[in-house]
């Protein structure tokens, strides 16, 4: 399986490098169209009209309240946007951490972070369909029509889990000419890439859309132990779309995906500083594979007043199998169980993810055309999520099966063991009102209603329960029950003295879920002394304050927008790994604070150049919490700051036909603490990328580099010292051609 993170290297090359380009669309927002003039090139446009539906409505991107960074299609290609730390990168106030796993990813926005076995920090939304499962969203980006990212609390349309924000994935339509594309890459891992897709009609009512992509590389961070790569990675995503017009009022539009997965896990190392880089030296070289796959089916019927009613309907799958080494990541031989404690062997660990949904939107929007607009609807959604953790005596010889279950194997048997299945019944009820006063003055407000009922049903066989003196023990086949729910209104007050200037101010409140840990962890937690572990953790709000503007001037085509915003969280969740049972737990912190700005700004000051610069600052504090050592300390995975600087110069060459574009981005993460205690502070991270590209009329050839000074750091420190390596230089060759038949 020679594969490895080309996706990830090349997408962060793409994220980076997408800084500049990106930028210039920058200000746009959800469901985002980009209307232009074709007689200017990307980078000497005077005027750019982009609109957008942060709100669930068109409007031109100046006149969208919230704060908003959208990537159009052409921001996509120009940068090379294929993975979720490419878009994330170029986002001030917004971070990503990858670690352990495939399907672990950790995203921030303005302080607001997601956590191991947490409900997401930011709802995120493809093709209208909600992601479900935190899991789904590292995955190929491909065929991608835009990208959008909502900041602050966007609870009054999108509901529960958009308590820090929205990011909304809109994949391209079906054409109504058949055209298709072709694009190739190679990398340094040594890695390589192919996407392909062709769309086109299907008869006088349908059209049809089909794209796909494969990625294999070795990897690029080696195993000093086994002598191999640590980190390669194999996946083939597939995508379907079909869209019939019934008639001049009624469309429907069918979509499934598929994803397969395979790389390795667990490439930790444990210091208790963050900046400490250290060798990957785990002796097995882990098994990860993940399966993701669904559909949906979206009925859109416009009503005579020029009002459309939409029904989505959407059924979604994932499964993923981890297995790898355990504490501390050495091998046997030179393990803590066995060098230190004398024991003849050391641990391994396997986990089991799954997930099956089902969900239902119906939502009534009113003409675009009157003063008074507002929107209704109502969701449901049904879920089941497995979780299963165990470690298992590591004698160097690998994992027996079942790998779903316990080991009774002498050369592999089991240690521990946890199994639980998790339920998940919500509905929601929204709404939005909007009201023109006058060409100046415009008021908004969005009111929703969630309610989440959740079930945890113990698996775990008796024997293996943990049974703490003076803690409750459970049982197998316990279930237990919670209902978690909130009501999240969001009112805007909109300002627009002039065309060139729009000044917005508003109060908002978002929603997570709560929900479970693991049956026993609580016993061994409070066992252990560890204070703000239970056997559920609670829902967090946050309520949001937040004032911001979007000008653009004729002088050098500077386009740009700010934010100020300050957030009251209660019951923020914080991450503890539980080493005796293998466990991941969530406390919460009763009370955080989270202030702060963001600024960004496009500009081209002569024909073919463009600059960029992005800002972001969050001042983090822990207003209350059990132990009272840690209250004025920053909250975790929270970095005080992102900074974005880029430029891009295109020469025409060839009689103006074609044309190379230069370009190189610097993107810096602030300092950045990552538990409750502020055990160890990771300095800033410094990444410079850089690209180069020849474009002719059909065809691209790009040449680039991603962290080109080769920057050593780690991207996470979990508590009790695990840290995980961020890839270090990658580069490429990558390859484009489109045509039309």
């Amino acid at each position: 399986m020679n594969s490895s993170f080309e996706i990830s290297a090349i997408r962060k090359t793409m994220l980076a490098v997408s800084i500049s380009a990106v930028l210039s669309g920058v200000v746009s927002a959800q469901e985002a169209t980009v209307e232009k003039d074709d007689s200017s090139t990307a980078d000497t446009k005077a005027v750019e009209l982009i609109m957008v539906k942060g709100t669930r409505r068109t409007q031109e991107l100046q006149d969208a309240p919230v704060a908003l960074t959208a990537f159009t299609a052409e921001d996509i290609d120009g940068a090379g946007i294929e993975r979720p730390a490419d878009f994330i990168g170029l986002t001030p106030n917004v971070t990503l951490i990858e670690t352990q796993n495939a399907g672990m990813a950790f995203i921030t926005v303005r302080g607001i972070s997601q956590n191991r076995d947490t409900q997401p920090s930011v709802a995120v939304i493809i093709d209208g369909v909600e992601q479900t499962d935190a899991g789904q969203f590292q995955q190929e980006l491909f065929d991608i029509q835009q990208i959008e990212v909502l900041k602050g609390p966007q609870g009054g349309l999108y509901g529960r889990n958009a308590i820090g924000g929205a990011i909304v994935i809109t994949t391209k339509d079906p054409s109504e000419n058949v055209e298709g594309r072709v694009k190739v890459g190679i990398d340094n891992g040594p890695g390589y890439k192919v996407e392909a897709g062709l769309s086109g009609p299907a008869g006088e009512d349908w059209a049809y859309r089909i794209s796909g992509s494969y990625y294999d590389t070795d990897g690029y961070i080696e195993n000093t132990f086994l002598n191999e790569e640590s980190d390669p990675l194999r996946d083939i995503s597939l995508r379907g779309k079909a869209l019939w017009f019934v008639n001049d009022q009624l469309e429907i539009d069918f979509r499934g995906y598929y994803s397969a997965l395979e790389t390795q896990p667990f490439n930790y190392r444990i210091t208790p500083d963050v900046n400490t880089i250290l060798d990957i030296r785990t002796n097995n070289p882990g098994i990860n594979d993940r399966d993701l796959y669904g559909a949906s089916v979206k009925v859109s019927y416009e009503t005579a007043d020029g009002g459309e009613w939409t029904s989505i309907t959407a059924w979604d799958r994932s499964k993923e199998l981890i297995a790898g080494d355990a504490f501390d990541f050495l091998p046997v031989e030179e393990s803590l169980l066995v060098s230190v404690l004398g024991l003849p062997f050391d641990q391994s660990q396997i986990s089991n993810f799954g997930s099956r949904s089902w969900s239902q939107e119906l939502r009534f929007t009113s003409s675009d055309d009157e003063r008074f607009k507002y929107i209704y609807g109502a969701y449901i959604v049904d879920t089941e999520q497995l979780q299963q953790n165990g470690a298992r005596a590591d004698f160097g010889l690998g994992f027996s099966d079942p790998l779903d279950g316990i080991s009774t194997d002498p050369n592999n048997f089991q240690l521990n063991f946890l199994s639980d299945v998790r339920n998940n019944f919500a509905w929601a009820f929204f709404g939005n009102a909007s009201y023109e006063v006058d060409d100046m003055w415009t008021v908004d407000a969005s009111l929703r209603y969630d309610k989440d009922d959740r079930e945890n049903l113990t698996q775990t066989p008796q024997a293996f329960i943990p049974n703490v003196p003076g803690f409750p023990v459970g049982t197998e086949g316990e279930v237990r029950k919670k209902s978690f729910s909130q009501l999240q209104p969001k009112f805007t007050l909109t300002y627009e003295p002039m065309d060139e200037l729009t000044l917005y101010g508003g109060y908002s409140v978002g929603f997570r879920s709560g929900g479970f840990n693991q049956t026993g962890s609580d016993a061994i937690a409070g066992s252990a002394g560890i204070i703000g572990i239970k056997e559920f953790y609670d829902a967090e709000t946050a309520k949001t304050f937040e004032v911001g503007g979007k000008f653009k001037l004729p002088v050098a085509s500077i386009r740009g927008g700010f934010a100020l915003y300050s957030t009251d969280s209660e019951n923020s969740p914080f991450f503890v790994f539980l080493q005796e049972n293998s466990t991941q737990n969530i406390g919460v912190i009763p009370e955080a604070k989270f202030q702060g700005f963001e600024f960004e700004m496009t500009a081209n000051p002569l024909p073919g150049l463009r600059f960029n610069a992005a800002l972001g600052y969050v001042d983090s504090e822990i207003k209350d919490f059990g132990d009272p050592t840690v209250i004025g300390n920053r909250t975790p995975a929270v970095s005080k700051t992102t900074v974005n600087l880029g430029t891009q110069y295109r020469m025409d060459v060839n009689d103006g036909i074609d044309s190379v574009v230069w370009r190189i981005d610097y993107q810096q993460i602030g300092k950045t603490n990552f538990d409750i205690y502020e055990s160890t502070e990771r300095e800033p991270v410094n990444l410079v990328n850089a690209r180069v590209t020849y474009e002719a009329e059909n065809w691209t050839l790009a040449l680039w580099a991603n962290n080109l000074t080769d920057e050593q750091y780690n991207s996470e420190w979990s508590p009790g010292g695990f840290i995980y390596r961020a890839r270090p230089r990658v580069y490429g060759l990558t390859y484009t051609y489109n045509f039309d038949l």
